[in-house]
């Protein structure tokens, strides 16, 4: 069954924990943020989380096999055991997905019968609602879609998150506010703790901080980092990618936004290749209105073979950023390594060569 993000919220509040779920949509700093609040509510204080909170990437063959059965096992002072699968992918095209038919009989078993003392949670970068595997999983789980925020939803999540913050801030300039940030939301998440904790002693937001404060450049958006990516303007990118880092974007978020954003090119470019027209390439991919210019223009210009390559060295630099042990520094830096990759600005075997430090570095 699929739910909102607002049904989550509401049995999350009464502690109403499922076996199985899936999370799944564009909005990935909430689909992140919600695993995180379940893991969280699955332990209680004293317990081992340690010792029972485990993640596998489906980047790895065999690893949901392993995942189903590290469920199995009875948790360690603990309640409960929570098990946490990343990089599940089931695309319209097929390709690189990561959940397949194969696999169709070893999820069917658990999801009939799930460990008692676990909670799964699958977190998708895409979960195609055609393709057998994503309707399965649709259905056989508690499936969570974060779908992208509306602008009344925007307003009232941005408000939200402000008052929590001990901020109090009135309608003309939280408009202002979101005019200036963007609509997304990892980077409106930092503005408002930034903003809120500039507003102090007093607490009240006004135009003047925020104008002091945030930078206005809600025109350097993931996408955009992207467009310049796939149109082979390198300087651009890269002043781009600074910005947003310098904003406060996680790199293990902004990567995953990337990749969400070159998967979705990387649709458009095949439906297109099969004469796809634009009003039904919009379609398939759920894009607003006020995106669909830019969108299909970039993926005109996008190569398919190109597009792939850089889909494969994302994987690459997601799983080096995980194994990483440096921290956001380290993991900024690989961010970095890979945006010189994409714009041609650096050969492979240098990138081997961070690779390699990294590793020595462990």
């Amino acid at each position: 069954m699929v739910y909102s993000r607002e049904d989550l919220r509401e049995q999350l509040k009464r502690r109403e924990i499922a076996p199985v779920y899936v999370l799944f949509g564009p909005e990935v700093h909430l689909r992140d943020l919600a695993a995180k609040t379940i893991a969280d509510l699955s332990f209680a204080p004293g317990e081992l989380r340690d010792f029972n909170e485990t993640s596998f990437s489906l980047n790895v063959e065999g690893n949901l096999q392993k995942a189903l059965a590290a469920a199995q096992q009875l948790p360690m002072l603990a309640a409960k055991r929570v098990i946490r699968i990343n990089d599940v992918r089931v695309s319209a095209s097929g390709f690189r997905d990561t959940v397949t038919e194969d696999h169709e009989r070893i999820l069917a078993a658990y999801c009939a019968d799930p460990a008692p003392h676990a909670v799964v949670v699958f977190l998708a970068d895409e979960l195609n609602g055609v393709r057998k595997m994503g309707r399965f999983l649709r259905e056989k789980t508690a499936a969570v879609d974060f779908a992208s925020l509306s602008d009344k939803q925007l307003d009232v999540w941005a408000r939200r998150e402000f008052v929590s913050s001990g901020a109090d801030i009135d309608e003309s300039t939280l408009k202002y506010f979101l005019a200036r940030v963007g609509a997304d939301v990892a980077r409106l998440n930092n503005e408002i703790k930034k903003v809120a904790a500039a507003s102090l002693p007093n607490g009240t937001v006004t135009p003047e901080l925020i104008e002091a404060i945030v930078s206005n450049s809600s025109e350097l958006t993931n996408f955009e980092l992207t467009d310049h990516l796939v149109a082979g303007r390198p300087v651009k990118a890269l002043a781009a990618l600074k910005k947003i880092l310098d904003d406060g974007a996680e790199p293990l978020a902004l990567l995953g936004l990337m990749s969400y954003n070159y998967r979705r090119l990387l649709i458009a470019k095949d439906l297109m290749s099969r004469g796809a027209a634009r009003a039904d390439v919009a379609a398939s991919l759920k894009l607003r209105y006020n995106d669909q210019e830019r969108f299909i223009a970039a993926a005109r210009r996008a190569d398919m073979h190109g597009l792939r390559r850089a889909v494969e060295l994302m994987a690459k630099t997601d799983i080096a950023i995980k194994s990483s042990i440096g921290g956001s520094d380290n993991a900024r830096m690989l961010i970095e390594v890979l945006v010189c990759e994409l714009c041609g600005l650096m050969d492979r075997n240098a990138r081997i060569g961070v690779f390699q430090r990294q590793v020595n570095s462990g």
